[in-house]
């Protein structure tokens, strides 16, 4: 496949084709009349990891290498449970979690949903939270 560059956004104006549901269905599957004969469904209109990647992608091009650390660590969360999610955004506020908590969940995130990126992140926040005395402390 080609590189993705600003050229191509916005995607689903200049490169539908390339675009899928988190379902598989292709983006011109997605209309009124479809979602009004119960060919869609609210799982068909989540975005996929793919999608996700490919705007990492353009973003890099732009040189917002930021915005595509973000693109390319929410791609990594689509196979997560929003409720897991939310335990672990939890998890990660100042004073709610030990360090040792907190590594667990880095090690979950990468050894059971591949989320190596997520992982580091919530290692840095670890370290970081140690260091500022952010970490919740355990009681003798």
């Amino acid at each position: 496949m080609e590189k993705l560059t600003r050229e191509h956004y916005p995607l689903g104006v200049k490169r539908p084709d390339l675009l899928k549901t988190f379902t598989g269905k292709a983006y011109d599957e997605l209309t009124l009349e479809a979602a009004l004969e119960g060919k869609v469904t609210s799982a068909d209109l989540r975005i996929s990891p793919q999608t996700l990647l490919m705007h990492a992608e353009i973003s890099e091009s732009l040189g917002r290498t930021q915005l595509a650390r973000n693109f390319r660590r929410a791609a990594e969360l689509i196979g997560i449970s929003d409720s897991r999610i939310l335990e672990i955004y939890n998890a990660l506020r100042p004073n709610r979690s030990t360090k040792e908590e907190l590594l667990a969940i880095a090690n979950e995130l990468e050894q059971q949903y591949g989320a190596v990126e997520n992982a580091a992140l919530v290692r840095e926040a670890a370290e970081v939270y140690e260091r500022r005395g952010k970490v919740k402390k355990i009681e003798d």
